[in-house]
């Protein structure tokens, strides 16, 4: 009898070729067990997603219409008891909210609301009113029947859009399509790089805009006259009055809140305080 050696004991018979990595990997795949565990990691992940999707946006919802004042202090472990989450999930809303510069993350001392700074809010509309009206000229300049069309239907969509919502806070979508409207009338300037700089700043300015209504209160302003006002401007090819609207409109914003009243000042140094 033929001695075997111990190395073709082992070796694959001619017909079969040893299995590749792709192979092994659809096996596994196949596995009816690795599916179910991977299906219900997917079920963890979506569920996490979504609970952190809410706590975001009624945080946000909170801070926008001034139920959390600027500069509090958000505790993570009462935020998760109040929403019935993990500390993580409160941890990524609030992470989402610092990339919005809505809040603030102080290293060693948590998440704080950003505070409604009189000198930052005097930078960004000294720097808007210059950058935005350069490239709401260009764009009236170079636009064409495209940018016009653009500008007429988002202007439609942000007329027809409330401003507050029936129990009176802020409507997201209005604010969605607000930003739309802003962004087409820049967006025929034929400078990327001017159209990212201004929609920087405006997407800075944006807290600002919605506390001049419910902090400061400035509830008699026409928005949808403003708006129409610049857009009619622009249309028609009057560079200057579309500038002098659109500036306009922009310092609005800011003057509503450097008059705040001293009441609505000092309750919001006081709860500052209170929470440090």
């Amino acid at each position: 009898m033929e001695e075997v050696e111990e190395s073709d004991r082992f070796a694959p018979s001619p017909s079969t070729s040893p299995a590749s990595g792709s192979d092994i990997r659809q096996k596994v795949d196949l596995s009816p067990k690795l599916r179910i565990y991977d299906r219900m990691c997917r079920m963890v992940d979506e569920v996490k997603t979504t609970r952190t999707e809410i706590v975001h946006d009624a945080l946000r919802a909170d801070i926008l219409n001034g139920d959390i004042l600027p500069g509090v202090r958000l505790r993570i472990a009462e935020l998760g008891a109040r929403f019935g989450v993990s500390l993580s999930v409160v941890r990524e809303a609030l992470t989402r909210l610092a990339e919005q510069n809505i809040v603030v993350a102080n290293p060693q001392r948590g998440f704080n609301v950003v505070s409604l700074s009189r000198e930052d809010l005097e930078d960004i509309t000294r720097v808007r009113t210059q950058i935005e009206p350069l490239a709401l000229r260009d764009s009236i300049e170079h636009g064409g029947i495209a940018w016009e069309a653009l500008v007429v239907s988002t202007h439609h969509t942000l007329e027809r859009t409330p401003v507050h919502c029936e129990d009176g806070r802020v409507n997201p979508e209005w604010l969605e399509v607000h930003r739309n409207f802003h962004q087409a009338l820049l967006s025929g300037c034929g400078s990327p790089r001017l159209q990212m700089i201004a929609n920087s700043l405006r997407d800075g300015a944006e807290l600002y805009r919605v506390w001049s209504t419910t902090i400061a209160h400035d509830d008699e302003r026409d928005l949808a006259a403003e708006h129409r006002a610049i857009m009619d401007a622009a249309l028609s090819g009057n560079v200057e009055t579309a500038v002098t609207e659109l500036t306009a409109h922009i310092t609005r914003t800011t003057a509503a809140l450097l008059t705040c009243t001293q009441t609505e000042a000092s309750a919001a140094a006081d709860a500052v305080k209170s929470d440090r």
